[in-house]
């Protein structure tokens, strides 16, 4: 059976003048606004939708498509489709902290450190940092996770050999905050905010379960302690189908 045949199926009218992937994609949006697929539910694959539908697969990825495009759900390469969670507001101020920020959503916070690697400090991490091009920094991957959905990846860098403990101690937690008070700094400010977006690299997409024609917001901050000296200049991507950012005052 094709597209084109004239008996309806499973609620779709051939006959009104309404694309069939409209119709599927108003379908499934009615469920989820009705609570029979809830955030972060698995959606049925590309063959049940089909069959369900008695349409092909691209007028099935064509409605799926546009749900994504709209930000109902979202679509995980090799793992399936998911209604979308509800988006949380993340707070950017001058005391900003990750754990803190999940916690007011009334979810659990969750990170997971992807890489620590000692590099060259060049362009703007040196230039934020206050050190000379070439000299060594700490940079440190991680993965910030709300009730295990992913939320943001952060690369943080920080001076060495200030922070040379800094492996040890995220080794036993992987909280930055933490681990900046173990290293002697139990207090830091922020002193710049630069806000932007991109199209995110094949890792970042992967690491934040989502499709890479889907943007991500990308901050870059610095970090200061209570005597001005930078401690973390942080490079941070965020999911843009889960987060949006509010800038705070002082």
């Amino acid at each position: 059976m094709t597209e084109h045949d004239s008996a309806p199926i499973a609620g779709l009218d051939r006959g009104q003048g309404v694309a069939l992937w409209r119709q599927i994609a108003g379908a499934i949006e009615q469920e989820i606004a009705q609570g029979l697929r809830v955030p972060g539910a698995r959606l049925p694959t590309e063959a049940e939708f089909t069959a369900r539908f008695g349409v092909n697969r691209h007028t099935v990825r064509r409605a799926m498509e546009s749900l994504e495009g709209r930000g109902l759900i979202r679509i995980e390469q090799g793992r399936g489709s998911f209604v979308a969670e509800d988006v949380l507001d993340y707070p950017l101020g001058s005391r900003t902290r990750f754990s803190e920020n999940i916690r007011r959503q009334n979810k659990e916070p969750q990170g997971r450190i992807i890489r620590i690697l000692t590099i060259e400090a060049e362009g703007a991490v040196a230039s934020a940092l206050g050190v000379r091009r070439g000299r060594p920094v700490l940079r440190v991957d991680r993965l910030g996770m709300a009730d295990s959905t992913p939320i943001t990846i952060g690369s943080h860098h920080f001076p060495l050999p200030r922070f040379q403990a800094m492996p040890a101690m995220l080794a036993e937690q992987a909280s930055i905050s933490v681990a900046l008070a173990a290293c002697g700094v139990p207090d830091y400010r922020r002193r710049s905010t630069r806000i932007t977006a991109r199209m995110p690299t094949a890792e970042e997409a992967a690491l934040l379960q989502q499709a890479r024609i889907r943007p991500v917001i990308v901050s870059e901050a610095l970090n200061c302690d209570p005597d001005g000296r930078p401690v973390d200049f942080t490079w941070a991507r965020y999911a843009s189908g889960r987060v949006q950012i509010l800038v705070e005052g002082e």
